[in-house]
């Protein structure tokens, strides 16, 4: 499998990102859970090249929820992973990497959940299927693009997670333990995105 260049990425990003905005949120975002996801690539046995990739991929479903006039569809926010899944799909990319999308919202989403809460995707299982997609799905955790662009620690998403429910609290609370948390402060102070 031939895993995309960074240039390539960008490439991709900036010809579907819709307006400027879009991609500085996008791009930028992809970019600093790609750093979190790194921190942790020397304590495991994983694929680094394929984690880069999917990270700096992963969220470019959302350029597909934007309006012809800029703005941003928050209600089919959750549609993003499984957009993005379709259009790298359609782009030729391989499922090892077009998966990164469709599998890396909250901490994983189980047909049980799209039934259960009226979730605009089709009934199946977006649960990370590699320790690689679990990697970044974890790293995303971490950080936020709304305004202004936040990191998130694992404290506060830890409590924000609740609100789907208990299983997705001690999913969480699984993951941080086999992981262990990011150093979100040197990030924080490169990129000048507070911590909260």
């Amino acid at each position: 499998m031939r895993i995309p260049t960074d240039r390539e990425i960008r490439a991709l990003h900036r010809d579907h990102a819709p307006t400027r905005e879009a991609f500085e949120s996008v791009h930028s975002h992809c970019e600093l859970v790609c750093r979190i996801a790194e921190q942790f690539l020397g304590r495991w046995d994983l694929d680094g090249d394929l984690v880069r990739a999917g990270a700096l991929l992963h969220d470019v479903g959302v350029y597909r929820l934007y309006t012809p006039d800029g703005e941003l569809d928050t209600l089919g926010y959750v549609r993003h992973g499984v957009l993005g899944h379709e259009l790298l799909r359609d782009l030729g990319f391989p499922d090892e990497i077009s998966r990164f999308c469709s599998r890396h919202t909250g901490v994983g989403i189980t047909r049980d959940d799209v039934r259960r809460q009226s979730l605009p995707i089709p009934i199946d299982d977006y649960i990370p299927g590699s320790p690689e997609e679990e990697l970044v799905m974890y790293a995303d955790k971490f950080h936020s693009k709304r305004t202004p662009p936040v990191f998130v620690s694992g404290d506060t998403y830890a409590d924000a997670v609740g609100r789907w429910g208990v299983d997705k609290v001690i999913a969480f609370g699984a993951l941080r333990q086999r992981y262990g948390d990011p150093d979100l402060e040197s990030l924080s102070s490169v990129a000048g995105h507070g911590v909260t």
